[in-house]
Protein backbone atom coordinates (compact mmCIF):
# COMPACT_ATOMS: atom_id res chain seq x y z
CA UNK A 1 0.00 0.00 0.00
CA UNK A 2 2.87 2.37 0.80
CA UNK A 3 4.32 1.98 -2.71
CA UNK A 4 0.98 2.90 -4.31
CA UNK A 5 0.77 6.14 -2.34
CA UNK A 6 4.27 7.09 -3.53
CA UNK A 7 3.34 6.15 -7.09
CA UNK A 8 0.25 8.37 -6.90
CA UNK A 9 2.33 11.27 -5.60
CA UNK A 10 4.81 10.83 -8.46
CA UNK A 11 1.96 10.82 -10.99
CA UNK A 12 0.47 13.99 -9.48
CA UNK A 13 3.85 15.76 -9.59
CA UNK A 14 4.37 14.66 -13.18
CA UNK A 15 0.94 15.94 -14.21
CA UNK A 16 1.58 19.27 -12.49
CA UNK A 17 4.96 19.55 -14.23
CA UNK A 18 3.42 18.77 -17.64
CA UNK A 19 0.63 21.27 -17.04
CA UNK A 20 3.09 24.07 -16.27
CA UNK A 21 5.27 23.05 -19.23
CA UNK A 22 2.34 23.08 -21.65
CA UNK A 23 1.14 26.44 -20.32
CA UNK A 24 4.61 27.90 -20.99
CA UNK A 25 4.33 26.63 -24.55
CA UNK A 26 1.02 28.47 -24.92
CA UNK A 27 -1.17 25.39 -24.52
CA UNK A 28 -3.86 25.58 -21.88
CA UNK A 29 -5.51 22.54 -20.35
CA UNK A 30 -8.71 24.45 -19.50
CA UNK A 31 -10.70 27.49 -20.59
CA UNK A 32 -8.81 30.74 -20.12
CA UNK A 33 -11.91 32.92 -19.76
CA UNK A 34 -13.85 32.74 -16.53
CA UNK A 35 -15.65 36.07 -16.97
CA UNK A 36 -16.35 37.97 -20.18
CA UNK A 37 -16.77 41.67 -20.88
CA UNK A 38 -19.78 42.80 -22.88
CA UNK A 39 -19.35 46.60 -22.47
CA UNK A 40 -18.02 48.45 -25.51
CA UNK A 41 -14.23 48.78 -25.18
CA UNK A 42 -13.40 48.58 -28.89
CA UNK A 43 -11.30 51.74 -29.12
CA UNK A 44 -9.09 50.55 -26.25
CA UNK A 45 -8.17 47.23 -27.89
CA UNK A 46 -4.68 46.73 -29.28
CA UNK A 47 -5.04 43.13 -30.44
CA UNK A 48 -7.56 40.30 -30.38
CA UNK A 49 -6.88 36.58 -30.16
CA UNK A 50 -9.53 34.01 -31.05
CA UNK A 51 -9.12 30.59 -29.50
CA UNK A 52 -11.44 28.04 -31.14
CA UNK A 53 -13.34 25.51 -29.05
CA UNK A 54 -11.21 22.44 -28.39
CA UNK A 55 -10.98 19.35 -26.21
CA UNK A 56 -10.03 21.48 -23.17
CA UNK A 57 -12.68 24.18 -23.60
CA UNK A 58 -16.12 23.77 -25.18
CA UNK A 59 -16.52 27.46 -26.04
CA UNK A 60 -14.54 29.63 -28.43
CA UNK A 61 -12.74 32.33 -26.50
CA UNK A 62 -12.09 35.89 -27.64
CA UNK A 63 -9.25 37.52 -25.73
CA UNK A 64 -8.35 41.19 -26.18
CA UNK A 65 -5.22 43.00 -25.07
CA UNK A 66 -5.76 46.65 -24.14
CA UNK A 67 -3.56 49.40 -25.61
CA UNK A 68 -2.52 51.47 -22.62
CA UNK A 69 -2.30 48.89 -19.85
CA UNK A 70 -1.62 45.64 -21.70
CA UNK A 71 -4.40 44.11 -19.61
CA UNK A 72 -5.96 40.96 -21.06
CA UNK A 73 -9.77 40.91 -21.20
CA UNK A 74 -12.08 38.11 -22.31
CA UNK A 75 -14.84 39.38 -24.57
CA UNK A 76 -18.44 38.18 -24.74
CA UNK A 77 -18.74 36.51 -28.15
CA UNK A 78 -22.50 37.20 -28.16
CA UNK A 79 -22.16 40.99 -27.71
CA UNK A 80 -23.08 42.74 -30.99
CA UNK A 81 -20.01 45.01 -30.92
CA UNK A 82 -17.70 42.01 -30.44
CA UNK A 83 -19.28 40.28 -33.45
CA UNK A 84 -18.54 43.40 -35.53
CA UNK A 85 -14.90 43.45 -34.37
CA UNK A 86 -14.53 39.78 -35.36
CA UNK A 87 -16.17 40.41 -38.75
CA UNK A 88 -13.74 43.29 -39.42
CA UNK A 89 -10.79 41.12 -38.43
CA UNK A 90 -11.91 38.33 -40.74
CA UNK A 91 -12.45 40.68 -43.69
CA UNK A 92 -8.97 42.19 -43.19
CA UNK A 93 -7.40 38.72 -43.16
CA UNK A 94 -9.27 37.79 -46.33
CA UNK A 95 -7.76 40.85 -48.05
CA UNK A 96 -4.15 39.93 -47.21
CA UNK A 97 -2.57 38.46 -50.36
CA UNK A 98 -0.99 35.04 -50.01
CA UNK A 99 2.47 34.90 -51.53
Amino acid sequence: MHCCRNYSAVILHLLAFLSVGLRELGMELRCRCIQTESRRIGRHIEKVEIIPANSHCEESEIIATLKKTGQVVCLDAEAPWVKKVIERMMSRQAQIPLS
